[in-house]
């Protein structure tokens, strides 16, 4: 995933400044590949995996924290905002 998004990091950018509006400490963590999000990547719509609040994940004693998902929602809103905002001011200086 990390070759593909390397040649647009505007997702990657943005979903940085999301996390650290609604107060959550954003850091890369590299996973294997195998995601949706790798695919979608792969296929030219970069995709990076985003935090959902998930513990264990893949175990038997997988969990989540109803907080952990909803930093995860407002994070994820606040990404939708930022994507909007920044894609209307582009299209602006493009037709300028």
């Amino acid at each position: 995933m990390a070759y593909w998004l390397r040649k647009d990091m505007r997702p990657v950018e943005l979903a940085r400044e999301a996390f650290a509006a609604v107060g959550l400490q954003p850091y890369d963590h590299l996973v294997r590949g195998g995601t949706d999000g790798s695919r979608l990547t792969e296929r030219g719509l970069p995709t990076p995996n985003l935090f959902c609040g998930e513990h264990n994940a893949h175990g038997l004693l997988e969990w989540v924290a109803v907080q952990d998902m909803e930093l995860a929602v407002s994070a994820c809103t606040k990404l939708v905002e930022l994507w909007e905002q920044k894609g209307r001011r582009r299209s602006r200086a493009r037709s300028v």
